[in-house]
């Protein structure tokens, strides 16, 4: 079997070759304006009622409540009222989740997190970003994959060892989208903020990379080397952040010779957009390349090529995008419930599994915290607050519908579902309770290399 010249396009072969589970964007009558209609409709009725009933912070109350409804559809079918049932799963499976996350959404969302990130702030955190992103992932994807293994075989699932590491890859990166989302809400200290943020946005390509590796190992790939990993990360990571530079510095000569701030926030749109599409047929990380993109834009960009009033648009034309497209994602996160194929074994394995990433969480951070400890101090509370702050969410979802139907694809899906629910719903509520019990010194913090 070939090695795979880019991630993208080998995401796109293996949900293409599924053929138990065809999911595209048009099937039957409907198209992509009725789908994209419908999500927005239910985005906002659920806003609504979050707003007026649970007020809790936007994403998290959209998808709690879009997850309560989806329980109560299934309830209703218990009961034998399946009308309500089949529509939504109809719904839902015109809803390409793989394509609509990785293709579209998280364009947009990465640029418009990273455009608000202060570069000084990265640098600064620069070895701790580095150390969890690399070494905290490949570590929490052996001891996740190991002990899931162990797990589902005691459980009487036989799942593969390979394909538990698989789950382990998808599962160990935090997801710069429910992280950023959350950590706006959350109050904690601002250096352990761009510490969790950092991670999560460029954790992307080591995360990604290991589970394609994994994914050609599960499939009977006999033909890869170092020198063929070497070359994907260089192609994907590297060139990727190398690509997000150029074009972004390509964007910002364009904004330096304009003052209209209508024309600017437009080079702004057409830079996410088209710079994304380029990466993926130029075989490089299209999140990394808008990562790369928005740190300049936002930062250099902002200072030296956008007046008073281009700013104040464009933050609030990125942040409208940014809240807009972080609801529907939580929300069709919750949707999502009505596709899967859950069973108490896979409840199970799911309750047992959070425990499992948590774990896994916490080495990776104590072995990376320990060997930084070797330059400098950190607060008590550090390993506490990055182990529960490394939010899961849509891309490790996105990344499990890709799986083509081995057997265990089930039972990986459904466990992941679970953790990543249990990540949103009770990690991101609780992280600002246990900033607050740990009160870290930013001084602590912000010792930097």
């Amino acid at each position: 079997m070939e090695f795979p010249h880019t991630v993208r396009n080998k995401l796109d072969f293996l949900a293409s070759a599924n053929s138990k589970n065809p999911r595209m964007l048009y099937i039957g009558t409907m198209g992509i304006f009725d789908i994209t209609t419908i999500l927005m409709v239910l985005t906002a009725v659920f806003s609504y009622i979050n707003y007026r009933t649970l007020k809790l912070p936007t994403t998290i109350g959209v998808m709690g409540v879009s997850l309560l409804v989806s329980l109560g559809i299934a309830g209703m079918g218990a009961f034998g009222v399946e009308a309500p049932r089949h529509h939504a799963e109809r719904i839902i499976s015109n809803i390409d989740f793989n394509k609509t996350l990785l293709h579209g959404m998280l364009a947009f969302l990465l640029f418009a997190g990273a455009l608000q990130i202060k570069f000084s702030d990265l640098t600064r955190q620069k070895y701790v970003i580095t150390m969890l992103s690399t070494v905290g992932v490949i570590v929490s994807t052996f001891v996740v994959g190991g002990l899931t293994w162990l797990m589902l075989g005691k459980l009487g699932m036989q799942v593969s060892f390979i394909h538990c590491l698989l789950f382990g890859a998808l599962i160990s990166p935090t997801d710069p989208v429910a992280v950023m989302a959350i950590l706006k809400t959350s109050g904690i200290d601002k250096s352990l903020e761009t510490q969790i943020s950092g991670e999560s946005l460029f954790n992307d390509g080591i995360g990604v990379v290991v589970f394609m590796i994994i994914m050609e190992l599960a499939a009977g790939g006999g033909d890869i080397t170092a020198g063929k990993i070497m070359q994907l990360f260089l192609q994907e990571a590297i060139g990727g952040l190398a690509f997000g530079l150029a074009i972004g510095a390509f964007a910002y000569l364009m904004l330096k010779r304009v003052d209209d701030y209508q024309l600017e926030v437009i080079i702004t749109l057409a830079l996410v957009m088209g710079g994304y599409s380029l990466a993926d047929r130029l075989h490089t990380s299209g999140p990394l390349a808008m990562v790369a993109a928005g740190l300049l834009v936002g930062n250099h960009g902002r200072a030296f090529a956008m007046s008073d009033k281009t700013r104040e648009h464009l933050d609030s034309f990125w942040e409208l995008i940014d809240e807009i497209l972080n609801a529907v994602l939580f929300m069709l996160i919750g949707l999502e419930v009505q596709i899967m194929d859950f069973s108490w074994r896979y409840l199970t394995a799911g309750i047992v599994a959070i425990g499992i990433a948590l774990l896994a969480r916490w080495a990776s951070v104590s072995i990376a915290v320990s060997i930084m400890r070797l330059f400098r101090s950190f607060s008590t509370g550090v390993i506490s607050m990055l182990t529960w702050g490394g939010l899961r969410g849509g891309i490790s979802v996105a990344l499990a519908l890709s799986l083509p139907p081995w057997p265990g694809r089930n039972a990986i899906l459904g466990i992941t579902y679970i953790v990543v629910v249990f990540s949103i719903l009770v990690q991101g509520l609780t992280l600002g309770k246990l900033a607050k019990r740990y009160n870290p010194r930013s001084s602590d913090y912000d010792a930097g290399l």
